[in-house]
């Protein structure tokens, strides 16, 4: 099987990496994550420019990419750079946006004009018809950079069942609680009050969108940790060569030596599976979400084993918050959650299995 990346996607990866290695150093990172919006809307705005956002979407939706490996490399590089910004969230709502039709808001996302988020719980609200609208109640926890997003696309319960809706910023009946996360970057806690709401496609459809939303989240997600996984084995292994007990590179230990070989095992474990789940996108409903549930789990397994290995291998400075590495353990840990926990995704893959026999039979 060949999985060389082809002319144009690694040209996307080489901009972006220049990119984010000239405009998104160590010392910017620290300095936005400090902001009020902990992110910076220059860099978004020039990643714009670049066509990254648009990397994320299919021509028919204003973007020039879509496929599952697009999603996947550009997040990998959001990874190895541990960048901070709406990426999640704008695939999110793009992927329910373009699937709805709503194109001509997504291609304003793609210029970067508008930032989008999405909070895709269903039974986290409930949509009611008032007159010739829609008005939503409820509480939507952890919405990725909801208190900078001008739209949210919101997922609810109506009588007709799980749909989509649009909100928008600063609208009656919307309170928006945000915080910083521990791994940068910012989130909030969107509460809905009869909030005024746009419906999306056709009510009580929504199901088959949201789940392969998440599922191209999902994708990304897993491409982002095993970025984050090659930057902490880099890093171990470099201090390792460099800090020395007893007169020698405490790499020279066999102990360690074994400890590193069954990380890196590990780590290309994780690499397969987020390429299996990037491979399987577009194969089926059941083959898709099989994947991507498989490597969600298997990068919560790993990325708690490659964060607790790289600490433990660099001692106390491990865990200070002026070596890089502890972020990147930090951001490691998240993802692991976000989206549903590996014990989720194990539970999900055993009953989609349960499912595909049960269809077989």
């Amino acid at each position: 099987m060949d999985f060389s990346l082809g002319e144009d996607r690694q040209m996307l990866v080489d901009t972006l990496g220049r990119f984010l290695a000239g405009n998104f150093d160590w010392k910017t990172r620290e300095t936005v994550i400090e902001t009020a919006e902990g992110w910076s809307r220059p860099v978004w705005a020039q990643l714009a420019k670049l066509g990254v956002i648009g990397a994320l979407f299919d021509e028919a939706s204003g973007g020039f990419g879509g496929s599952a490996f697009d999603i996947g490399v550009v997040f990998a590089e959001v990874g190895k750079a541990l960048a901070v910004g709406p990426f999640l969230g704008t695939l999110l709502a793009g992927r329910a946006l373009a699937a709805t039709g709503e194109t001509a808001l997504l291609e304003q996302a793609i210029a970067g004009e508008v930032i989008l988020s999405a909070a895709l719980d269903s039974d986290a609200a409930q949509g009611v018809a008032d007159g010739e609208g829609w008005a939503l109640t409820g509480t939507q926890p952890v919405v990725p950079f909801a208190a900078s997003a001008d739209r949210i696309v919101v997922a609810a319960r109506t009588g007709e069942g799980p749909s989509l809706f649009l909100i928008e910023k600063g609208a009656p009946g919307i309170e928006i609680r945000d915080y910083p996360l521990i791994d940068g970057g910012a989130a909030g806690e969107l509460m809905l009050d009869g909030a005024a709401a746009t419906l999306l496609g056709q009510a009580g459809e929504a199901s088959a969108i949201i789940e392969e939303a998440v599922a191209a989240g999902l994708v990304a997600l897993c491409w982002e940790a095993v970025a984050i996984m090659d930057s902490l084995k880099v890093q171990t292994l470099e201090y390792l060569r460099t800090r020395k007990q007893f007169g020698i590179a405490i790499g020279k230990f066999q102990a360690l030596q074994h400890r590193m070989a069954t990380l890196a095992l590990e780590i290309e474990q994780a690499r397969s599976s987020a390429i299996n789940a990037a491979d399987r996108f577009a194969k089926g409903r059941l083959e898709r979400e099989k994947a991507v549930s498989a490597a969600k789990f298997t990068i919560g397994r790993v990325g708690s084993l490659a964060a607790e290995e790289a600490i433990q291998m660099h001692g106390g400075i491990g865990m200070t918050w002026e070596l890089p590495l502890s972020h990147y353990a930090k951001r490691l840990v998240m993802i692991g959650h976000q989206l549903g926990d590996e014990d989720m995704h194990l539970e999900r893959f055993i009953a989609l299995g349960q499912d595909a026999l049960a269809t077989a039979s």
